[in-house]
Order: C-alpha cells, then sequence, then structure tokens
C-alpha cells in the first residue's frame, strides 16, 4: 500500500518521546482502511488532509494557527483544552485506539475531505501453508468501525476476494496454547492488515517456519513439548531467519532470568503476559517491514515550505 493512498497527517509540536510514538503509530496506521500516514512538509505533489496538533505548546500551536490561515483542514488538537478553537481535543497521554478513534472521528464530521486514492489491485494470493489454521485479516476491521467519511464501500459488506488478502503482504506467525491469547492477537493485529498463522505446539511452529517467511514471530514460552526457547533457536539458526524474522516472546514469565534465558536464545523482544496495548503495537512497529518508524523530515519549529 502506498503512502499516497492514506490520508497526511501534519503533526505538529510534541516532545521527542511523543513524536517517536507517533511515529510508530502512523508506520502502522498507514496500513488501516482509512489509513493515515504522517505528512513530510516539502515533499513535491503532497499536502496534508488534517492538522495534529500539540496544544499545549504555544509555539505549535503558534505554527498551526499561521498555517490554518492558508488552508483550512480538519484539526484534532492533543492537550488540556481547545485554546479558543472549535476543534476536538484529545487529552494526554497519547494512546494508540483513542488517537485513532479521535482521528476517525474528526474526519466523519468533515464532509468534504477528500478520500484517500484507491488502492491498486494486490498480487496473487499463495497457497494457504499446509497444516496451519490461517486468519486472513483485512484492513477493513480498522478497530471496529465503518468509514469515517460515511462513504459506501462494497468491499467492506462482502467478503474479501483472495486477491485483496495478501494485499499488504507481511504474514506473522502467533505460537501460544491459549486461545484467549490467539484471539488477543488477531485482534489486534486484524486493524492494520497482517495476514495471521496460527500454532499451538512448538513442533508446528517450526514446521510452519521451514516453509514460509515471517515477518514476525510472537511465541509463548510455555508450550505443549518444546518450550518457546527451543523454538526459537531453531527459528534463529535459519541464517535467512536471522536477517527478516523477527522474534517476540509473550509470556507471563517475568523474572530476569527469564529474560535471560529469552536473549540467550536468539528472541528480538521479550514482553510480560498480561499485555500492555501501547506496548505491543509499538513493538509491532519496530519489527515489521511496513510498520517501522520513518525518519521525519521535519523537526519541531523548523520552517514549513
Amino acid at each position: 500500500m502506498n503512502l499516497n493512498d492514506q490520508y497526511l497527517v501534519d503533526v505538529i509540536g510534541f516532545n521527542d518521546v511523543e513524536r517517536s510514538m507517533l511515529s510508530s503509530i502512523f508506520a502502522l496506521a498507514a496500513r488501516r482502511d482509512p489509513g493515515f500516514a504522517q505528512y513530510e512538509p516539502g515533499e513535491p505533489g503532497r499536502k496534508p488532509d488534517v492538522y495534529l496538533v500539540d496544544a499545549d505548546n504555544p509555539a505549535a500551536f503558534n505554527e498551526f494557527r499561521a498555517l490554518r490561515k492558508r488552508a483550512t483542514l480538519p484539526a484534532l488538537l492533543v492537550g488540556s483544552g481547545a485554546q479558543g478553537t472549535d476543534c476536538p481535543v484529545l487529552p494526554r497521554p497519547l494512546q494508540w485506539a483513542r488517537l485513532l478513534q479521535a482521528l476517525d472521528d474528526t474526519l466523519s464530521g468533515v464532509e468534504d475531505t477528500p478520500a484517500p486514492a484507491a488502492r491498486a489491485p494486490a498480487a496473487q494470493a499463495s497457497t494457504q501453508t499446509a497444516g496451519a489454521m490461517r486468519r486472513t485479516l483485512s484492513g477493513a476491521a480498522s478497530l471496529g468501525r465503518s468509514n469515517p467519511l460515511g462513504r459506501s464501500n462494497p468491499a467492506r459488506e462482502q467478503p474479501a476476494a483472495p486477491s485483496m488478502q495478501r494485499m499488504l503482504g507481511d504474514t506473522v506467525l502467533v505460537v501460544d496454547d491459549n486461545a484467549t491469547v490467539r484471539m488477543f492477537m488477531q485482534a489486534k493485529l486484524a486493524p492494520f492488515g497482517f495476514e495471521v498463522d496460527i500454532a499451538e505446539t512448538g513442533e508446528e511452529a517450526i514446521g510452519l517456519s521451514a516453509t514460509q517467511e515471517y515477518a514476525c514471530v510472537f511465541l509463548d514460552v510455555v508450550l505443549p513439548g518444546i518450550d518457546g526457547y527451543q523454538v526459537c533457536k531453531l527459528i534463529k539458526s535459519n541464517k535467512q531467519a536471522i536477517k527478516k524474522t523477527a522474534v517476540v516472546m509473550l509470556t507471563s514469565r517475568s523474572s530476569p532470568f527469564d529474560k535471560l534465558r529469552g536473549s540467550l536464545a536468539g528472541c528480538d523482544e521479550y514482553l510480560t503476559k498480561p499485555l500492555d496495548e501501547d506496548r505491543l503495537l509499538e513493538v509491532i512497529a519496530k519489527f515489521l517491514p511496513h510498520g517501522r518508524k520513518h525518519k521525519h523530515k521535519h523537526k519541531e519549529g523548523a520552517p514549513r515550505k
């Protein structure tokens, strides 16, 4: 999916920590339907569709007011108040689901906001991996919301065609014998259009990883048969997997010794249950190819072109 197919969000202000989080959010949010990508000032032929403004930063707010005189666009303010405007306000702290919901709501009240460009046809779907319970997850889930601009979209009303199911191409593997955890992971990955394979045992995970290239493997430690540490070692013993597949441990074992074992096994990240949603999405953005953080060209306070 091309960034030009998304609503472009002009981020104004925010400290380094928040900008890092926003970078992760928009890296993944570009995959949603509707998608939101961060606008990079100065790129020819591209204009923002909505402003996201740090309302508690006077310099950022003044910059927003100056920009809005030249281009009246919908805006979402983040902070303690509307600063005398009629813009919607999202209170801090920034959270993934709340921010995307607020952007959806901001655009839903703007009838003349142009829709993103139509998506190009996808490549032919590949054959499902034998022995796996594949879950094809379409970005149409979009956090359970309909199109925020109220436009008719027949693709939402009918099951996605096979050729559309792999539109974004990234496949992940969730390895856990707990059905609740598997459903949770599917629900969190669904809005971003990832293909998800399921394995309930370590042996099944090894078999799948031998025949399918995964962008990321979310791996429980305690599994029937061989445990997650052994599975991680076997996956990472593949030279291609070391470069292309991230392994993220999802486990209730949180002791320093357990984390050390995970590191020695070669895992790229160790997350403890119950999972923090913001942290989980940050990790997804970090390791998945189309969810990697983008380097920002615009620095806070830099002049706009």
